[in-house]
């Protein structure tokens, strides 16, 4: 490696300006696709999968414990392999896009029938053998095709740019614009129409308003994603050389800043606990009047979320993203738990003005650190497999961010389970009308949503504290990237030349 001395001089120099200034790789139509694309992913109705699976589909669910052990290790099986596979492409297309842009349509149709199973098999007991082959058959069938799209679309997000700066300025932009586009537009809508329809105001079935949403939402946000895809394009370079999936887990171990950011989110995923919405509809039982409530507090604070922004820039410029990495963590704790005292004291969380009135306090402090939050955990692990291509000489998005998730995933199937089995344990009673719940069911579902989640993946902020890239260091690898990938280009169209003149 060069001296450090050297680098910074030549940096100051203007040398390795493309990287550092102001050179941008991404034009204005991938940029507003890159926006339509962050918008889309949560374009949805998933706040409410739970209710949809636990009162309208109803799945038991001690039965969805047990077996969802069974897909859970089958899942961790087969990201193995895909991983390795999608590693080991190339074609003109580039490394990710030919996943992406062959299986988004197919896939999306397909999964459209997942909002048909109340219909498949309507008054049906949660017990039911037929319906519950269709409904772990039908996951793990679309688990395994879009692991595909999900790996693909996870590594492709760090290769379309191999400018850091114009990373973090795209992260940005997109986290900044999309909250006015109208992503949480349909979790208001649902919203208001399940409470209609749970309150006995309107005369249609729940699976209705779910088949409606859930359909429309998921092709809207399938074909942004899908236009994402096919006009953007992948920009960092690959090895002609294919690593082997050894060298992707070794990886973890060799990769010092993937070995934090993988024990940070396997001590912080021991945390347990539910659904915040899910207490306001339970405990306080009009869901249309909270969701009223809550959009006019997001309302407010919302501006201040986009204020925030601003401060990233100056905030990285000032701090090291270790720091700001562990101050969020610590800050956003001490906000869950103002919200948890506030509801246990005189057993306030039962009372809406109270409880609104400190949630929205939560939101609004919440929202001073919001943007520089968002951006930082997005750009933090494009900035780890920037420092194993720096280390390795080679990059392995799939392989290594599969094997990151391997423990998680393996984490999640027993959490799943043991989400189901606490239901059955605090009273839940599926299918039960919206606010009647037994008062031990509602006591409990405040405390698994306020505090059960902090207390439990507390030990996550431990492994942020030894992240290792420091300015200084940051600057030397980027400098360094940009040489090697400018050779290895050049050597490429070398090689070309000589095939093809005699």
């Amino acid at each position: 490696m060069a001296d450090n001395n050297q680098i910074m001089q030549k940096q100051d120099a203007g040398v390795n300006s493309n990287i550092f200034r102001s050179y941008n790789y991404v034009g204005t139509k991938e940029t507003v696709a890159y926006l339509f694309n962050d918008w889309s992913n949560t374009f949805n109705i998933n706040g409410y999968s739970g209710r949809f699976i636990w009162d309208v589909v109803k799945i038991d669910f001690g039965i969805s414990a047990i077996v969802g052990l069974f897909t859970g290790v089958w899942d961790v099986i087969n990201d193995i392999f895909i991983s390795a596979f999608v590693d080991n492409s190339r074609s003109r297309l580039g490394k990710f896009r030919p996943y992406l842009v062959l299986l988004q349509i197919p896939l999306s149709l397909i999964g459209l029938l997942y909002w048909f199973e109340p219909y498949f098999f309507a008054n049906t007991a949660g017990t039911y053998i037929p319906k519950l082959i269709f409904h772990f058959a039908f996951g793990v069938i679309m688990e395994t095709a879009g692991t595909f799209t999900g790996i693909a679309k996870a590594g492709y997000m760090s290769t379309i740019t191999p400018n850091p700066n114009e990373r973090v300025r795209l992260i940005t932009l997109a986290e900044l614009l999309t909250g006015y586009m109208g992503e949480d537009m349909p979790g208001y809508i649902f919203g208001f129409l399940y409470d209609m329809v749970a309150t006995g105001r309107w005369k249609i079935q729940l699976r209705s308003i779910f088949v409606g949403m859930g359909v429309g939402c998921s092709l809207i946000s399938s074909a942004f994603t899908f236009w994402f895809f096919v006009v953007t394009k992948e920009r960092v370079p690959q090895t002609l050389e294919r690593p082997n999936i050894k060298e992707g887990f070794m990886a973890i171990i060799k990769n010092y800043p993937v070995l934090l950011m993988s024990l940070s989110d396997f001590l912080g995923n021991f945390a347990m606990g539910m659904g915040e919405k899910d207490y306001w509809i339970d405990v306080h039982g009009s869901n249309t009047m909270i969701n009223t409530v809550l959009a006019l507090v997001s309302g407010i604070s919302g501006p201040v979320g986009s204020i925030s922004y601003a401060f990233v820039a100056p905030l990285r410029k000032r701090f090291s993203s270790k720091f700001l990495w562990v101050g969020a963590d610590m800050y956003g704790d001490m906000l869950c738990l103002m919200f948890f005292l506030t509801g246990f004291i005189n057993n306030n969380y039962k009372k809406l003005k109270p409880m609104l009135i400190v949630y929205g306090i939560r939101e609004f402090l919440w929202k001073l650190l919001f943007g520089v939050n968002k951006v930082i955990n997005a750009d933090l692990w494009n900035e780890a497999m920037d420092y194993c291509e720096w280390k390795s000489g080679y990059r392995m998005e799939a392989t290594t961010g599969v094997a990151k998730s391997l423990v998680l995933k393996l984490q999640g199937v027993v959490k799943g389970s043991i989400s189901n089995i606490i239901m059955k344990n605090i009273g839940y009673v599926q299918g039960k009308k919206i606010g009647t719940q037994t008062e031990k069911t509602k006591r409990w579902e405040f405390i698994l949503c306020s505090i059960m989640p902090t207390i439990t993946g507390a030990l996550g902020i431990l492994p942020k504290m030894l992240w290792p890239i420091t300015k200084k260091k940051r600057a030397q690898m980027y400098y360094e990237l940009s040489e090697r990938r400018s050779k290895m280009v050049t050597d490429y169209v070398d090689s070309i030349g000589e095939n093809v003149n005699p």
